[in-house]
């Protein structure tokens, strides 16, 4: 099964960073299904789910646009022509830094602000975009 990300590329496209959700923002998922395991398997459902977002969550640039997917029977996707993004703002809470996980906000000329959660390695994925939007 290939990924959302290889089947939107276009010609000439290619992937220049792929970044991927933290197993950290998991966590308390993870941990709530370690403390519900012994009540008739809850805990289970608990570490499917984290799975699951872990596993349908997809986020990367190209050296034409910021691709992000959520989802998987329902799917959410946010596409933005790299000349269109303005900023990418980072937020970090005190976990987020000692952990290395937060939250990409990106900003479109015209569109919404489109917020991506749980993201491992914010700070290299804003500076990976950075040089490829000045290099393009």
């Amino acid at each position: 099964m290939t990924s959302y990300i290889d089947g939107a590329l276009i010609k000439d496209e290619q992937v220049i960073y792929i970044g991927h959700i933290s197993l950290w923002s998991l966590a308390p998922l993870i941990a709530l299904g370690f403390l519900t395991v012994g009540l008739f398997g809850l805990g289970l459902i608990f570490w499917i789910v984290a799975y699951i977002r872990y596993k349908t969550t997809e986020l990367a640039f190209t050296n034409k646009r910021v691709i992000a997917k959520f989802g998987f029977i329902s799917r959410n996707t946010i596409e933005l022509n790299i000349n269109k993004v303005e900023s990418i703002q980072v937020q970090q809470g005190v976990l987020g830094r000692i952990f290395n996980f937060g939250t990409l906000i990106i900003s479109g000329a015209g569109n919404p602000q489109a917020p991506i959660v749980g993201i491992s390695e914010p700070m290299a994925f804003r500076r990976a975009f950075m040089e490829a939007q000045e290099d393009a």
